[in-house]
């Protein structure tokens, strides 16, 4: 018997785009729960939801471990998971129903549940955990084997005795090194190996060198973290990775960062002990456009580089403004340039939808994108969660529906200014144009492989003369 079951509900399969894109990676926000538990001495198991069919195979987890505690401990430095999909919703009731059934203690945590929690209370949780969670795990555990009875007065744990009180937040950990690195030894590590190479031919996986951002943008929740920045020692996360590289010899890094290095000096002190361990992996990590210089993209390129995201978010800057984003279109421009000048590729988050974002703004986004040519973009549609000023802003406009069913829903949830089928329509025009250029790009350099790209992209007048036809407030 297992004293501690630890999942999550994010279910890859449940989401298509995702699942088609086989790029998988492992729970992070999980794995570090049950690693400091195991370090306080209990006994640990993991259900990796990641890559399992759906809640059935949970079901059987159960009955094989028959834990005392089931803790849905979700991954917050998933992105996927801050945006509280409909279907990972339903899958977590299921799975609380059914660890009840077992006479299971339920225990939860996560974005979706800090913004929901009397409802994931009346699904069946016995306590919900809000704030940083691990440390107040480990309390909440002890606090439970100690007394049978009455509500443990801990902060940042909530049940229904306490759920109509003002509970803070858990105290935030303001020392990530404290924690030891994630428990990947409870997860089958090989089946992502088999799907990257695969697919792929390469194997990348996850680590993470800091917890949260300190920046306003007024679209993102931060239910977890708070507007709080704690960044582990540049010497702990190569301890992380050359553990990594020692057990699981991946071949490619993804640094799961809201930002990465944003400590003055950090990255440099990162690439040099990087260097020193011979650890050049290639990597890909997400930036703010106002942090770059050439001297930050000299040392992540040595570091091993390969990838920045930036959250461009929109070309125009009254748009950006809006968002109270914090940067300008010229901070994009230069550290766009700055970073392929280091040999590093760029890719670009856009967002479409804001309130007040008019066809000029929308042309403006396309044009940064022609002129700045990063290495990829991804195109979202604004989404506003609770907690944020942005939803502060729309709620009296939102439908019925809150969340996406998946992330390839791209509804935009609020009466916004234009219709729905202009966004989506939007979305695919700008990358079917994107690709066209970069493939005529790459056919002069007699790269034909690109040819089919270009046959798709002779739709795109007609598109363009679509959305000119759909330009028009709902």
């Amino acid at each position: 018997m297992t004293e501690v079951l630890l999942t999550h509900s994010y279910y890859q399969q449940l989401d298509p785009k995702l699942w088609n894109a086989k790029q998988p990676y492992p729970p992070l926000g999980t794995l570090y729960a049950a690693a400091y538990l195991r370090q306080k001495g209990h006994s640990v198991a993991v259900f990796d939801s990641m890559l399992s069919t759906g809640p059935e195979e949970w079901k059987k987890s159960l009955a094989r471990y028959k834990p005392r505690y089931a803790v849905l401990f979700e991954d917050s430095f998933n992105y996927l998971s801050k945006m509280c999909l409909l279907r990972m919703r339903d899958a977590a009731f299921e799975m609380i129903a059914a660890a009840r059934e077992q006479g299971c203690i339920v225990i939860v945590h996560g974005s979706d549940v800090t913004d929901h929690i009397r409802e994931y209370l009346a699904k069946g949780a016995h306590y919900v955990l809000k704030g940083e969670g691990e440390f107040t795990l480990g309390q909440l555990l002890s606090a439970l084997e100690q007394s049978q009875n009455g509500t443990p007065d801990l902060p940042g744990v909530i049940c229904q005795e306490n759920a109509n009180l003002a509970i803070p937040p858990a105290p935030s950990v303001e020392n990530p090194d404290l924690i030891p690195f994630p428990a990947r030894d409870l997860i089958d590590m090989e089946r992502y190996r088999d799907l990257w190479i695969k697919h792929h031919g390469y194997f990348s996986t996850n680590l993470v060198t800091s917890r949260g951002c300190p920046y306003g943008c007024n679209w993102c929740a931060k239910p977890i973290f708070g507007r709080r920045y704690h960044a582990r020692s540049p010497a702990n996360v190569v301890s992380e990775m050359i553990s990594l590289r020692d057990e699981y010899t991946p071949d490619h890094f993804w640094f799961a960062d809201d930002i990465f290095g944003l400590k003055k000096g950090w990255v440099k002190q990162f690439s040099e002990l990087v260097n020193s361990h011979c650890l050049e992996i290639p990597f890909k990590c997400l930036l703010r456009a106002d942090g770059v210089d050439e001297s930050l993209a000299s040392a992540l390129k040595k570091a091993g580089c390969q990838t920045v995201w930036i959250g461009a978010e929109s070309g125009s800057q009254k748009v950006l403004d809006v968002m109270d984003k914090g940067v300008t279109v010229e901070d994009t421009k230069k550290a766009t340039r700055m970073l392929q000048s280091a040999g590093i590729d760029v890719g670009f988050f856009l967002q479409f939808g804001y309130p007040g974002e008019q066809w000029e703004d929308i042309f403006q986004t396309i044009r940064l994108v022609r002129e700045c040519m990063p290495n990829d973009i991804g195109i979202s549609v604004a989404y506003p969660l609770p907690g944020t000023p942005f939803y502060d802003r729309v709620q009296e406009r939102l439908g019925e529906r809150r969340n996406w069913i998946d992330s390839n829903d791209l509804l935009v949830l609020f009466d916004s200014e234009f219709d729905p089928e202009f966004y989506r329509l939007l979305h695919r025009f700008i990358h079917r144009e994107y690709r066209a250029r970069r493939a005529w790009r790459n056919l002069g350099k007699g790269n034909w492989r690109n040819l089919p790209a270009l046959i798709r992209a002779s739709i795109l007048p007609f598109e363009r003369f679509q959305l000119y036809r759909l330009r028009r407030r709902r």
